[in-house]
């Protein structure tokens, strides 16, 4: 399985990042969790460069795409060469996934439809005039698409990926080996009030 977490210039580093350290505490032969960037090197908000793990094209036939957020997210929805390509993703046959102004990217692709969105405070007015509504919290998912909201929201969209693609156990799992120390508990327990209503019957405890 494919995971690619898109990056462009501009990232936030926590949202790539950190998804991308959750997801791979999978370990499975079958496992491939990438950075999907539109040219060979990217450049975060804070001056951190990454080299392309993966292309958006290859991103687009992954089993599951995170779209990352970052200070250049207005830009990367008008610049016509990525958005051609973008419109690859298909949750009727991948999971979609956004952190914060991802939730635009998805909005001008017309995925969310009647979908609402959760994403950042800054980004929130920008999906409001893509004529989509914004939830007051950090996840929501109805079925393969999911978003979230804030920074420290993006283990949420990676223990829902990890849930719809592995499981359970895997989920809980890469979710208290990322948690503070004396805090396990607690933090996945938090985890799973705000995933677990999204989830399939049976998955992490979803459909309760």
């Amino acid at each position: 399985m494919h995971i690619a977490i898109l990056t462009f210039e501009g990232y936030n580093e926590l949202d790539s990042l950190i998804a991308l350290g959750v997801l791979n505490r999978v370990k499975a032969d079958d496992w491939r969790v990438t950075l999907a960037t539109p040219s060979p090197k990217v450049t975060s908000m804070n001056g951190v460069v990454v080299e392309q793990m993966s292309t958006l094209e290859e991103a687009c036939a992954a089993d599951a795409v995170v779209v990352g957020s970052g200070i250049a997210t207005r830009e990367v929805v008008e610049d016509p060469a990525i958005m051609d390509v973008l419109r690859g993703l298909d949750p009727s046959r991948q999971l979609v996934a956004a952190q914060c102004s991802g939730a635009l990217v998805l909005a001008r692709l017309g995925l969310l439809g009647s979908i609402p969105a959760c994403t950042d405070l800054t980004t929130r007015p920008w999906v409001v005039a893509a004529c989509v509504e914004v939830l007051d919290q950090p996840f929501h998912a109805e079925g393969n698409i999911a978003t979230a909201g804030g920074c420290l929201a993006s283990h949420y969209l990676a223990a829902w990926i990890i849930a719809r693609l592995k499981g359970d156990e895997a989920a809980r799992d890469a979710l208290h080996y990322v948690a503070p120390v004396g805090e396990k508990e607690e933090y996945v327990e938090r985890a799973r009030r705000n995933i677990d209503p999204y989830l399939p019957a049976g998955v992490m405890g979803g459909g309760r």
